[in-house]
């Protein structure tokens, strides 16, 4: 449950940076902000990885382009449904995408550890270093 909140708590960070940077995309209040994020995690969660496989050639083709296209596509399906969120149109989802992800990219790159720190997601205190020796092939005959 904790991790799902920060999440959530991101993706509201993200959608509000979406909303002060990008013209055309707007909230109506604090309560559609929230709405629109957990809609969009939702939708992500669910709708995204269909889309994603029924899409992969036009994917590959386009070298990863097109699933800018199909984040611009889920941020224009959550503005339909929600009536207080609102994006003028394919290129402002386009650019809010492009702000949603970067700014949810950054924000979790870090979390809090159980020692009130803010470590890399790549730390990992249950990793333990593993002792083992070093094979070489330096004294083989040729």
């Amino acid at each position: 449950m904790k991790e799902f909140l920060i999440r959530w708590i991101v993706t509201t960070l993200a959608v509000l940076g979406a909303t002060w940077l990008v013209p055309g995309v707007s909230c109506d209040n604090n309560g559609t902000l929230l709405g629109a994020a957990l809609l969009l995690g939702i939708i992500n969660a669910l709708v995204r990885p269909v889309l994603l496989l029924l899409s992969l050639p036009f994917i590959i083709v386009t070298m990863g382009f097109f699933i800018l296209v199909i984040n611009a596509l889920l941020i224009l399906l959550v503005s339909k449904i929600l009536p207080g969120f609102h994006v003028s149109g394919f290129w402002s989802a386009l650019f809010a995408g492009i702000v949603i992800g970067f700014f949810s990219w950054i924000l979790s790159s870090f979390f809090r550890a159980s020692d009130g720190r803010v470590y890399p997601v790549t730390h990992h205190p249950e990793i333990k270093p593993v002792a083992g020796r070093v094979v070489s092939d330096s004294g083989r005959d040729e």
